[in-house]
């Protein structure tokens, strides 16, 4: 870089530099050399790399400084990479019963056996039952040790799957070495079922709901709140007043209402999929509100103007200048919206109102639970409460992360 003829900037006296000012100021010292354009400030490999940086770049750059975020992200995608091969990683099939072990307690998975180590066992159960209530009493028989053993094929009761209803397999992650020892890690239902391995197959269509929910909420909302923001005058004012008529009823009430509308003799995929179209309905109208404030604002920018003059179809604008402009904040949004979801179809269900067997999801499981007695003496009915809990938490931490992210210049 070539030197250049600087000279001091004074005040006019007088001035706030001057003499009558009080204190003197510091100077300042500009250059009167013609604006060279080649000469370029040098910047650091950090400082090009930060300024020629894009848009999700930044946002990844600061989410990940954001510790609890990427924690529950990665918590979130182990959840739906267990769901995807739920019957691996499940010890038994989704409606595999063994009528000997009728709501039996958990089974803890120990290292040592009398000061020496074996590795992953279970004890077994010695049964005996209440002469008075005849209600079984399971107790752990210490001489009972049952390994356990990894990546295993057959060789046990309740084994063979089909992978997606496609292809048949008998392949588990971990299983008892013994075909007739058990490993009940959340302990059995009413029927002998293996909670834990129920709780597998169920976070399936739990955590799918939620997904498919959010992508036609989506759909609804952008284009909704995108046509409301974008031609605003009586269009918007329809919209709105619409927007403002839904949700003025209460939300659980609606809810109740529309899954108890739904065709008893409907199967269980339809009424799945009926489930998600009606927590998809009862959502967009929040999101829509957001993207119309955007586009109220947007729309008057000089990139909209100029798409505009050179004839774009205002699907075009809206979709491919406008709605990009904000994809940070809908995706923060989707992170915090689903959740919402996955408690919904789990309230609906456990309320009996929602999915019904033979499809397994969390609130399925937790119907179980309605009983309070039951529940006073079964109280691992209540397991699959824990990974709904769980994963409520990790979007909601997620959804915070990515909101902070989503603006990487603060």
């Amino acid at each position: 870089m070539k030197s250049r003829d600087t000279t001091p900037l004074q005040a006019p006296e007088g001035g706030p530099g001057g003499a009558a000012g009080g204190a003197e100021q510091p100077r300042h010292f500009v250059s009167r050399d013609a604006f060279d354009p080649q000469d370029e400030v040098t910047l650091t490999p950090e400082q090009e790399k930060f300024y020629m940086a894009s848009q999700w770049q930044l946002m990844w750059w600061k989410l990940k400084r954001h510790k609890i975020a990427v924690a529950a992200g990665i918590f979130l995608l182990l959840l739906y990479f267990v769901a995807i091969f739920a019957e691996f990683f499940a010890p038994y099939e989704l409606q595999h019963r063994d009528r000997k072990y009728l709501h039996a307690p958990p089974q803890g998975i120990h290292l040592f056996h009398e000061g020496r180590f074996v590795g992953p066992f279970t004890y077994g159960y010695d049964l005996k039952r209440d002469p008075e209530t005849l209600q079984p009493i399971y107790t752990a028989n210490p001489d009972k040790v049952n390994p356990l053993r990894f990546f295993c094929a057959g060789g046990y009761r309740g084994s063979s799957y089909e992978f997606w209803g496609l292809v048949k397999g008998d392949w588990h992650l971990f299983c008892p070495a013994d075909r007739r020892a058990t490993v009940f890690l959340f302990g059995t239902d009413r029927l002998g079922r293996d909670l834990f391995s129920r709780i597998i197959y169920g976070s399936r269509i739990s955590l799918t709901i939620g997904l498919i929910g959010i992508v036609l909420s989506f759909v609804l909302g952008i284009v909704i709140g995108g046509i409301a923001g974008y031609y605003g005058g009586w269009i918007d004012n329809i919209i709105q007043r619409f927007i403002e008529v839904l949700k003025s009823f209460p939300r659980l009430p609606l809810w109740l209402a529309l899954s108890a509308s739904l065709p008893v003799v409907w199967s269980p995929i339809w009424i799945f999929f009926g489930i998600t179209i009606i927590l998809a309905l009862l959502d967009w109208p929040s999101l829509a509100r957001a993207v119309r404030s955007k586009l109220l604002s947007l729309r008057e920018e000089d990139f909209a103007t100029a798409a505009n003059l050179m004839g774009a179809s205002t699907p075009r604008i809206i979709g491919r200048h406008l709605v990009p402009s904000f994809y940070s904040h809908l995706i923060a949004s989707a992170s915090l919206a689903i959740p919402e979801m996955i408690l919904g179809e789990t309230a609906l269900s456990f309320l009996g109102l929602g999915l019904r067997p033979p499809i397994t999801s969390w609130g399925v499981l937790l119907n179980e639970a309605q009983n309070i007695q039951a529940v006073a003496v079964y109280p691992w009915l209540m397991a699959p409460m824990v990974p709904v809990v769980l994963t409520v938490l990790a979007f909601n931490f997620l959804g915070d992360g990515l909101r902070d992210a989503a603006d990487p210049y603060k």
